[in-house]
């Protein structure tokens, strides 16, 4: 087996013992809900319980390579040329209220470059992978993104960050303006869900802003491997540490990116506001 497919089957196995525990704790948190600091910004002791079997998988098979975690934050040396960006419970708030829309994500960085992915969805026990040059599949079946051609019969999905309440820059306006061009707009609370349906063909495009690496890097080489496209907003390169994100079938992409960048702010809508 190549190196990839090593990586990627040890991260199968740490998503899959994530997975379980995380079905384990499910209505049984109620007491045990903190915020880290922002309104909405939820923690569980799931979470941390997932992330805790993640790690110790990861460092009994590479116990060399870094880690940048969403709970535990950066582990070992960050400028190894292998990262794994983990969020063991993608979608806290809709766990915390037993709503069955939330995932284990962890992808592996090579360079700088997601190249590994797995993203488990254990309420639906739909595991997504993918690696570079491997594919993409959907409980070990390939997939591939939709051929929706025009934005105007587009699916699309987003998400809204948890700092929304305190600034302007906050998603409302996009969500507004795209739903009114498009066949809908979807919000799942989970962006590793919103990206594997992407690939999956399920939604034809997706964007959102405040995001943190371990929130996207399985799900952005999980999208290319099924066909599609990610890059920034204006359809340059992604950088992981902007925050921002546009994945798409490849097909809308210029069409989608140019409706996000000439949208009108929240101000202007007066009576077409959402």
């Amino acid at each position: 087996m190549t190196n990839l497919q090593i990586f990627l089957d040890i991260a199968t196995e740490a998503a899959l013992a994530a997975g379980a525990v995380l079905q384990g704790y499910l209505g049984k948190v109620e007491d045990a809900i903190t915020e880290k600091g922002r309104p909405g910004d939820l923690v569980t002791v799931a979470d941390k319980a997932s992330e805790a079997v993640v790690l110790d998988c990861l460092h009994r098979h590479f116990p060399d390579h870094a880690i940048l975690a969403e709970e535990s934050g950066k582990l070992g040396n960050q400028q190894n040329e292998y990262l794994w960006a983990i969020d063991p419970l993608d979608g806290t708030t809709n766990f915390a209220h037993q709503y069955p829309c939330f995932s284990v994500s962890i992808g592996l960085l090579i360079n700088g470059v997601p190249q590994v992915g797995v993203i488990y969805d254990p309420c639906q026990k739909e595991l997504f992978r993918a690696a570079a040059g491997l594919g993409a599949t959907l409980n070990r079946r390939p997939i591939k993104v939709s051929k929706t051609t025009e934005l105007g019969k587009s699916l699309l999905v987003t998400g809204f960050a948890y700092d929304r309440r305190e600034t302007t820059d906050n998603n409302y306006a996009e969500f507004c303006h795209l739903t009114h061009l498009t066949q809908g707009v979807r919000r799942s609370g989970s962006a590793s869900i919103d990206l594997a349906h992407v690939a999956s063909g399920r939604v034809d495009g997706y964007w959102e802003r405040g995001l943190s690496p371990w929130d996207i890097a399985a799900g952005v080489i999980l999208v290319q491997e099924a066909g599609g496209k990610v890059t920034a907003y204006d359809r340059s390169p992604l950088d992981l540490s902007s925050g921002r994100i546009l994945a798409t079938n490849g097909l809308i992409d210029n069409s989608l990116s140019q409706e996000l960048q000439q949208v009108p702010p929240m101000s202007a809508w007066g009576e077409r506001s959402c």
